[in-house]
């Protein structure tokens, strides 16, 4: 069942989205871009005559009442954005007489699923590893189901459309489908966009098929990597992992990010890629600094930067971002290129030093999409890449799904479709 197919009038449908938005101090949310990805999903049930009722999480409460993270704080942010009175529920596993009330073309909010240990299904005060823990681990999956049971008694039919969350096995995404027939349980347009999209990068290729992976570590990559090696023409490694490459290989890196367990699995990498035919590109050069303060994000007064080998950064700097070659290296392996996926930055983009890399890479894939390639850009650090580059509009696809994104990307089944499709 798709939510095309399906006609909302005159039932109550409940909505797993990704509310979990950005606030500021005041509990003001500062980007309503996952409340505006969930809203063709909550008009269509509207617009059908149904009533809506939302569910979400927000942060990490750990199975507790945490009033800085009450969904209770954006609800005239959702009001705003679906042009409708949001009714708020303050316990979401005791919602029945709110939800019993709601009338046709109304909207509920939920409070915070994750109020309730029930929802990630986690045991909690026990050790893991011990017979007490397998113990509660059984007393907790039935606690889970009857909590999934609980939330599912509020509507006719059920709305997965948080691609945020669909590789968890929480209560919300891939339990709560089994109180629900076949033919009332169906994906949003949100999460259909994503599964269509990851499909297009992996399951219809185009080639050349480049793939650009970013970010500070090889060993959170590895498995998507492996996973691309056997896809991809081109792989482009950059950012922090860039230095594990280059120590594997004895060179100096200064006080670069390095993972020094690691450097038989970056050679172990390297070799995959030739086995398979795929050109490995890494940087050649990078841009180093002797004085980044993390915690500003910017360069200490009387502190330098420098352009260097990457394989041979001066003692007392790091490695902060792609020097110029290594992004002339970047734009040339992505120019012509059918199928582009990218994750992870080149550099510490947020220090505004330090984003040349990142705007190289953002620059040459919009190129390569304005001349009829398809780009799927994931993972919260290159959206904001292309977000803070003004390149949004200039890709194809901006996942709304970091972890999700990545499992589906290097071949695991995500709970929150397979209960849908089961």
């Amino acid at each position: 069942m798709t939510i095309d197919q399906f006609n909302f009038a005159g039932k109550k449908a409940i909505v797993r989205v990704d509310f979990n938005v950005p606030l500021d101090e005041n509990g003001n949310v500062t980007d309503d871009t996952r409340i505006r990805g969930a809203l063709p999903t909550l008009k269509k049930i509207l617009a059908d005559g149904g009533a809506v009722i939302m569910m979400s999480h927000m942060g990490k409460p750990k199975g507790k009442v945490n009033p800085k993270l009450s969904l209770k704080q954006i609800v005239p942010a959702v009001s705003k954005a679906l042009g409708v009175d949001v009714k708020f529920a303050a316990d979401c596993a005791n919602a029945s007489e709110e939800a019993a009330a709601l009338k046709m073309g109304e909207a509920l909010l939920l409070e915070n699923l994750r109020y309730y240990p029930e929802e990630e299904g986690k045991p909690v005060g026990v050790e893991k590893g011990t017979p007490e823990y397998d113990e509660a681990k059984k007393a907790m999956k039935a606690s889970q189901k009857e909590f999934a049971k609980k939330l599912a008694s509020y509507a006719d039919a059920y709305v997965m459309d948080a691609f945020g969350t669909a590789h968890r096995k929480h209560a919300s995404t891939a339990v709560i489908d089994e109180f629900f027939d076949k033919d009332n349980r169906m994906l949003g347009y949100l999460m259909e966009k994503e599964v269509k999209a990851v499909d297009a990068v992996l399951g219809n290729i185009k080639r050349p098929f480049v793939a650009i992976m970013g970010g500070s570590k090889v060993s959170s990559k590895i498995g998507i990597i492996e996973n691309l090696l056997g896809k991809v023409d081109k792989l482009i490694l950059c950012g922090g992992m860039t230095y594990t490459f280059a120590k594997a290989h004895n060179g100096e890196i200064g006080n670069s990010i390095v993972e020094l367990d690691k450097l038989d699995v970056a050679l172990g990498v390297e070799e995959l890629a030739k086995k398979n035919g795929v050109e490995l590109v890494l940087g050649s050069d990078c841009t180093a600094t002797n004085g980044l303060d993390f915690g500003t994000m910017t360069v200490k007064p009387g502190s330098e930067i420098i352009t260097c080998p990457a394989n041979n950064v001066p003692a007392g700097f790091e490695g902060v971002d792609a020097g110029v070659e290594s992004q002339k290296a970047f734009a040339e392996a992505i120019k012509g290129a059918k199928t582009i996926l990218w994750n992870g930055p080149a550099g510490v983009f947020e220090c505004d030093d330090f984003t040349a890399g990142s705007r190289a890479i953002g620059e040459a894939i919009a190129e390569a999409t304005a001349e009829g390639a398809f780009s799927l850009i994931g993972g919260g650090d290159s959206v904001a890449c292309v977000n803070k580059f003004g390149l949004a509009d200039k890709v194809s696809y901006i996942s709304t799904g970091g972890g999700a994104l990545l499992e589906a990307i290097e071949g695991k089944v995500l709970p929150g479709v397979a209960a849908i499709e089961a």
